[in-house]
C-alpha cells in the first residue's frame, strides 16, 4: 500500500527530527567520528564509489589504484562528518570556536564595508561552512540551496542554516519548471540592491561554458561570473578546510580581479578559467576533502 504523499513526508521529517536530537545530544566530536564511521564503510557499497574512483582517475592517472581508492575512503569520511556537522550548524555558528578566518588582512579592510559580492566555493572540507567569514565582517550572506522535495524536511534544514545565512536562502529545484529563471531574477535584484550571496560553483552544468578542470573540459556554470561581471561588485572564493579528523576548520577567502571588456563572452570565460585554476589548486592540496562522488566531467 502506498502512503499518502503528507503522511510519508510527515514520517520522513520525524524520523530526521529525531535523529537529529539525538546527535544534538552528543559531544560534536564523537557524533561526528560515529557517522564518519558508518560512512566509510558503507561508501564503498554506494553506486557513486564507483564514479569518484572515476573521476580521480582524470584527475591523478599518476596515482595508483589504490591510492585513488584510500583517497576516496577518506572523502566518504569526510562526508560523514560533514553530515553530522551539517545537523548541528546552529549551534557551531552561535558558538564559533572551532571556526579559524586565517584572512585577518580582509577582515580589517572590508568588515562593515563589504558592498555587493559573490562568495563561490566548492564542496571540500565543509562548505556549508565557506560563506561564514562574511559573517565576520559583517556581510550578512545569503546563500543559493537545492531544495528538498519534502517540505517539512525543507523548512528544519533552513532553520538549520539561518545563523549562517541571515542574508536568507535562495530555494532552487531540479524538477519545478523555470525555477532556475526564478532564482536568477531573485539574485540580479538581491546583488543590484547590495546584497552578498554564497553558491557553490564546482558542478556540472548542462550547457555551460566548457572549462578545463583537471586536463579535461567540464561544463561549468556562467552565472556567478555574470552576476559578478554585472554589477561590479566583488567576486570572492571561499573553502573551510578540516583540520585533520576533527570539526574544527581554517576558513580562506580569496578575491578575484572580475574583467569588464568589450567581449562579454571572453571575460565571462576568463572569469571561470581563474575560479578553476584555484578550485584545482585548492583540491590538489587536500584531494581527501573534495566530493570525488559529484558529477562534474560528463
Amino acid at each position: 500500500m502506498t502512503l499518502p504523499k503528507k503522511l510519508q513526508y510527515k514520517i520522513e521529517y520525524y524520523a530526521l527530527a529525531l535523529l537529529t536530537s539525538f546527535v544534538g545530544l552528543l559531544p560534536l566530536e564523537t557524533a561526528a567520528s560515529i557517522s564518519a564511521s558508518v560512512w566509510r564503510y558503507l561508501g564503498p557499497k554506494n553506486r557513486r564509489h564507483k564514479r569518484a574512483l572515476a573521476n580521480l582517475t582524470i584527475a591523478f592517472p599518476e596515482k595508483t589504484d589504490a591510492e585513488r581508492e584510500a583517497i576516496a575512503l577518506e572523502m566518504w569520511d569526510n562526508m560523514g562528518r560533514v553530515m553530522v556537522e551539517t545537523m548541528m550548524l546552529d549551534k557551531i555558528v552561535a558558538k564559533p570556536t572551532n571556526l579559524n578566518f586565517i584572512n585577518h588582512d580582509l577582515a580589517d579592510r572590508y568588515s562593515g564595508k563589504l558592498g555587493p559580492g559573490v562568495c563561490l566555493s566548492l564542496h571540500t572540507g565543509n562548505w556549508e561552512l565557506a560563506s561564514w567569514p562574511m559573517l565576520v565582517m559583517k556581510g550578512e550572506p545569503a546563500a543559493v540551496y537545492r531544495t528538498v522535495k519534502n517540505p517539512y524536511v525543507d523548512n528544519l534544514i533552513r532553520q538549520k542554516r539561518v545563523k549562517l545565512y541571515p542574508g536568507g536562502m535562495f530555494g532552487k529545484t531540479g524538477i519545478q519548471k523555470g525555477s532556475e529563471m526564478k532564482i536568477a531574477r531573485a539574485l540580479n535584484q538581491f546583488v543590484r540592491d547590495g546584497g552578498r550571496v554564497g553558491m557553490l560553483g564546482d558542478l556540472h552544468f548542462n550547457g555551460g561554458v566548457k572549462i578545463p578542470f583537471f586536463g579535461k573540459d567540464a561544463p561549468t556554470n556562467p552565472f556567478p561570473g555574470l552576476l559578478a561581471r554585472r554589477y561590479g561588485c566583488r567576486l570572492w572564493l571561499g573553502r573551510a578546510i578540516r583540520k585533520g579528523k576533527t570539526s574544527n576548520f581554517n576558513l580562506e577567502i580569496k578575491e578575484l580581479h572580475v574583467p569588464v571588456t568589450d567581449d562579454k563572452h571572453a571575460d565571462i570565460k576568463n572569469i571561470n578559467l581563474a575560479i578553476h585554476r584555484q578550485f584545482e589548486e585548492w583540491i590538489r592540496e587536500y584531494p581527501e576533502q573534495w566530493m570525488w562522488s559529484n558529477r562534474r566531467w560528463s
